[in-house]
């Protein structure tokens, strides 16, 4: 029986060829938003990510995302170093700065200060020179898929940064002393880093600089403990990677509606599933009435007929979501190569495959509902 429905199904060409193009499309749309989101969500969190080494990050309760900027009081890194649990404590700076490239090109920049001792927290990758680069005089890194775009001269064809170079940070000079690279950000403005002294000498005068404190837990204390202590001894929030990953992707989604965006695009992709194959399937179930009482006739019990319906659903779902899914898969490393976030997780092809395949099922079953209340008597008329 599941081959004379599937005999039925493809012998329709026009039918059959417009429902898995409908399928298709809802779920290209499903898989490719779906993964576009997913990939934005995991840049907002590339700087927590890349920084490994250190277990908590001590910071303001009132920061929001990894960019925001509330500074601590200098004495909040000693206090936090003199408690129980701790390995090791390092000042972290960062800050937003204007500057200005040899040519005199304006350029915003994410300016980080990393501790001048240890240089913990540098970037996770070196391209060209050393992190230890960073002690000599008026040094900087830059990052160095952003040297193109963002450290491009005004003059076309007259190039970009490079190591060795100089710049102005705040109308203060520095020299680029090697490049990196790093997961790819959420946020457009390319990071600098430098140590933590020429940080604050570089910003702005202000009163208190240190925007973090990061912390590594001796080995035989558990992390929640040392973070309940520091917490409950200086007022502040003291947040493990995976944490502020979480308040920042959240914030950002939150804030700026990217979040509700694609989920509507998403939901569109399921809508325009349900609504086509819907249609196309009762359609395809009314052209064939004939046919299902002719099998009712003689001696076919609902049941039977349940399943050729279902099993036609199912054929036009799988084949229609694998063509949908491999196209997605194709325009994601289109846009992937053009820079743009794309990411697709294991567990995405599988939601979006039981979605389209409950679009599917639920369409069958309005056509389903017509088939069994389907008089054997029909047939004979006229």
């Amino acid at each position: 029986m599941i081959r004379i429905a599937i005999k039925m199904l493809v012998g329709d060409k026009l039918k059959y060829m417009g429902l898995v193009a409908g399928i298709s499309f809802a779920a290209l749309l499903i898989v490719q938003q779906g993964s576009i989101l997913i990939g934005l969500t995991h840049q907002t969190g590339s700087f927590i990510r890349d920084m490994t080494q250190a277990d908590l990050w001590v910071m303001d309760p009132q920061i929001r995302f990894s960019q925001d900027s509330i500074p601590l009081t200098d004495g909040t890194l000693p206090r936090v170093r003199g408690m129980e649990g701790v390995d090791w404590a390092v000042p972290m700076y960062q800050g937003f700065l204007r500057s200005r490239l040899p040519d005199g090109t304006r350029q915003t920049v994410i300016l980080i200060g990393l501790d001048d001792a240890t240089l913990i927290g540098g970037p996770p990758e070196m391209y060209e020179g050393a992190l230890t680069d960073l002690r000599e005089d008026k040094a900087v890194l830059i990052n160095q898929d952003a040297l193109a775009s963002k450290f491009r001269f005004k003059r076309a064809g007259s190039g970009h940064m490079k190591v060795g170079d100089t710049m102005d940070i705040n109308d203060r000079e520095v020299k680029v002393v090697g490049t990196y690279r790093a997961s790819k950000s959420f946020f457009w403005e390319p990071t600098v880093y430098t140590t933590y002294s020429r940080a604050v000498s570089l910003a702005p005068a202000e009163r208190k600089s240190m925007n973090y404190v990061l912390v590594k837990v001796k080995p035989g204390h558990a992390i929640v403990d040392v973070q309940r202590t520091i917490e409950a001894q200086t007022g502040l929030s003291a947040r493990t990677n995976k944490e502020f990953i979480g308040i920042t992707a959240a914030y950002i989604l939150k804030e700026t509606g990217i979040l509700v965006n694609f989920a509507m695009a998403v939901g569109l992709g399921f809508l325009v599933g349900a609504l086509v194959s819907g249609q196309m399937l009762y359609n395809f179930t009314l052209d064939n009435l004939r046919y299902y009482g002719t099998l009712k006739a003689m001696g076919t019990s609902n049941a039977r007929l349940c399943i050729m319906v279902l099993s036609q659903c199912l054929l036009v779902s799988f084949v229609g979501y694998g063509i949908g899914l491999g196209l997605g898969v194709l325009l994601g490393q289109l846009v992937g190569n053009a820079g743009l976030a794309f990411l697709m997780p294991w567990w995405l092809p599988l939601v979006g495959g039981v979605a389209i395949v409950l679009c599917c099922l639920l369409a069958g079953g309005f056509s389903l509902i017509r088939v069994l209340r389907l008089e054997p008597a029909i047939v004979f008329k006229s």
